[in-house]
Parts: structure tokens; sequence; C-alpha cells
């Protein structure tokens, strides 16, 4: 029995085969043949006369089977498979294929990578969970809103303290500001405030959670309610003096611009880190000034509109007085002042009977008075209250005499107080007597 070929096809190449033969047959015109399969006169001419010289099997294209002449050899496969295992074991594909092209000059495509890996178990495929969520478009211009939050994540792997990523993110433009802190504070948000706007200018408006530090958790006054408003945290207050609009998000997704930021930034810049060798805040943000333009090079998009909504730092706005904590204190009789658990004494002349103290970005701290700054000088030795000194001499006599009466009483074995234990010695022997007489 003769063997027939066997000859395999894919779908479309079946649905090609079958309008050629139509034209074949004279049933169907080239014209509208290549109107029904996708493709011009010259294709359809050229599919059929290869399937007339040919066969069937001259619809099959002839590099099926063929290895591609831009191939990678196996040496290369082998040679890339190890580099991934020693030094980007977890890296993901796209950015071991840059790491690669740029440390180890080896250039090699994220798919085809992606692909390798897969093969030889070195990568597991991720399949992404779709959440249903309301799109929100993005704003229009640049400086009309930006996104900011704090990350807290162990962005040196153990080779340093742990600490913070402090950032913004431009709604429109994607563009990133970010510094590493020791902790997510209102020192360290009004720190990357003021560096952002003399880098850029003075932004329209934030868009912030619901973090102690942007919101105030204070309950209103009295007189707050009948005014309509609400405690305002630090931050907040010297938002609003500079003439920045802070909004406050409802939930994690609302700001999700940012919250994928960090999610990125978790991947990739702790292994970039890895790769400078950066174990500190210190070289943290070293590293930053020089990595942010270029991944803002690479992944900031132009706005919908060509315009820039940053307003420039006007000479009358002082960043250091506006950018720091602001609190009332009340001067004393001896012109002294008291905050954080120290003592100030007041130098300058002065009538204020209020000041308040401004703890600065820096860490100075200034004594502002009616609108003019007073020179002052920490309290070392803060006298004792009057409590405070009695009890110190009492102590002092108990311990001048060793015999006093109540030591004796507690050397047998009685309570302190004297009359209570002569008391109840009394009233021992007159229940010894009543059992007497009764026996």
């Amino acid at each position: 029995m003769a063997e027939r070929d066997i000859i395999t096809m894919r779908q479309e190449e079946l649905k090609h085969l079958h309008v050629i033969r139509k034209v074949l047959e004279k049933r169907l015109k080239q014209e509208e043949a290549g109107k029904l399969i996708g493709l011009s006169s010259r294709q359809i001419r050229r599919k059929q006369k290869r399937v007339e010289i040919e066969g069937d099997q001259g619809i099959i294209h002839k590099s099926r089977g063929k290895p591609s002449h831009n191939a990678k050899s196996e040496e290369l496969k082998g040679k890339v498979r190890q580099i991934y295992r020693e030094k980007y074991w977890d890296f993901g594909p796209t950015l071991a294929s840059e790491k690669l092209e740029e440390l180890d000059k080896i250039k090699v495509g994220r798919e085809t990578l992606r692909n390798w890996l897969i093969a030889s178990g070195d990568w597991k495929k991720h399949k992404k969970v779709k959440k249903h969520l309301k799109w929100r478009e993005r704003k229009h211009y640049f400086g009309e809103m930006l996104q900011g939050d704090g990350s807290h994540h162990d962005w040196f792997e153990g080779r340093g303290p742990k600490c913070v990523l402090m950032g913004f993110i431009d709604d429109a433009t994607g563009e990133v500001f970010a510094r590493f802190y020791g902790y997510e504070g209102t020192i360290p948000v009004m720190d990357l405030t003021k560096k952002y706007i003399r880098k850029y200018g003075i932004p329209m408006s934030f868009y912030m959670d619901n973090h102690s530090t942007y919101r105030s958790q204070g309950k209103p006054t009295i007189e707050d309610e009948l005014a309509g408003k609400r405690p305002l945290s630090q931050f907040e207050r010297a938002a609003k003096d500079i003439g920045i609009r802070v909004i406050h998000a409802r939930s994690p997704q609302a700001k999700g611009r940012i919250e994928r930021l960090f999610k990125t930034f978790q991947d990739r810049v702790i292994k970039e880190m890895r790769l400078a060798e950066v174990n500190s805040k210190r070289e943290g943000n070293i590293f930053l000034r020089g990595y942010l333009p270029k991944y803002n090079k690479r992944f900031r998009v132009e706005a919908s509109k060509n315009t820039d909504m940053h307003r420039p730092l006007e000479s009358v706005i002082n960043l250091d007085e506006q950018l720091c904590i602001k609190t009332e204190r009340t001067v004393r009789n001896d012109y002294t002042v008291a905050h954080n658990g120290k003592l100030y004494q007041i130098m300058s002349n002065t009538k204020a009977k209020k000041v308040i103290i401004e703890e600065r970005v820096s860490g100075r701290m200034m004594i502002n008075g009616n609108g003019l700054y007073l020179t002052h000088k920490g309290i070392e030795n803060r006298p004792r209250k009057k409590s405070e000194k009695k009890l110190r001499i009492k102590q002092q006599r108990v311990s001048q005499d060793d015999m006093h009466p109540w030591k004796k009483w507690i050397e047998r074995g009685y309570p302190q107080n004297p009359s209570y234990a002569q008391r109840k010695k009394k009233e021992a022997k007159k229940k010894e007597k009543r059992l007497l007489l009764v026996h």
C-alpha cells in the first residue's frame, strides 16, 4: 500500500488554499479573491503559481520548520542563563535584558529572554488578576496636581538601616521626584516639598492619603464646628500659606499612580542600588539624583496641554519660614518659654505675651514674637518645684536618723504605724483572756 503524504497546515493556510482553488477553477477572479483574504492581486498570482507547480503544499511558507537567520546560538543561551543565575536571579526579564545590554554588553530582547528563562525553569509566568476599577483621566497640565506618599521598605536589603522613600509624581506627565528619609513625618515631607519647589516651582495641588502627617486627626473645637472648619495638620497649614491645595484620597486605588510607582521602584530601584553598591540613606539620595533624570526621560509622557502650571517662587515667599512646624507658646513672667520638655530664656526685650516657636527643616529652632525673631538660649538646669524640694529634705532627715521609731516596728514585723500595732496587740491579749475564761 502506497504511503500518503501528510501535509500539516494552519487554519489560515487552509483558508487561503480554498480561495486559490476557486481561482484555479475559474470560479473566482483574482481581485475578488484578494479582497476575501486581505491580499493584493500580485500576492494572489504568486500563490496561484506555486499551487499549480507544487500542489497543495505550495501554499505553505518556505521558512516553515527552518531556523531563523537571527536565531541565537545555544552557546549564547547558556552564557546568558549562567549570568542571570549569578547576578540577576530575582530580576524580571525586562530589567534583566536592560542590565545585560548595559553592563554585560549582551543584547537580547526581553521576550526572547523571557522564553529562554521559562524554558529553563528560571522564570514562571505570572497571571495578572484584573480588578474592576473606574478609570480616571489624567490631569491636563504639568504641575496641576502631584500625587505624594511614602513607601516603607527594606530598600538596601539589609546592607544599611531601613528607611522611607518619599516621593511626588506629576499626574499629567508622570514626572517623578523622590528622596530617602529616616521616617515618614512632617519634617521630611516639608523638606521634600521645599526641594521640589526650588527645582520646578509651586504646584497647584497635592493629592495625599489620610496619614496623620498629611491630615490632622484632632477633633474640631466648638468654634471650628460653628465656622464649618476642621483642624489642619502642620503640612496642610504650610501648604495653605504657600497657596497649594491639599486633596485627600479616600482609598489607595484613588492615587494609584504613586502606588504603582513605589511597586515598580521596589522591584527595579533596589536592584539598581544593589549593582551600584548603595548601602546608606545618604548614598541612596546621591544615587537618585543620577537615576531619576534617566527614569523620567524614559517613562515621562507629554501632557495633553502644553502649559506648565507651576508658579515661580516669588521673593516674598520664604520657604524656610513657611515650611516648618509652628507652635504657639505663652511667655512666662520671667521671660521663659517651655517647649518639648525644655525651658528657653528669651534674651530680647519684648512685650509679647504669646510667641510662635518654629522648628525648621534644617534643625534650627526660632522664636517669633509679634513678627520679630527673638534671641534666646536654653536653660540646662531647670529649677525644682517646692514639692520636690520638700521630699528631698525629708529623705535626707530620715537617712540621718537610723533609730527612727517606725524602723523599730518594721524590724519586729509590725506595720509602720506604731499606734496601729499597739491596738492589735491589746486586742490579741483580750481574745486570749476570753479563751482562758471559757475553758
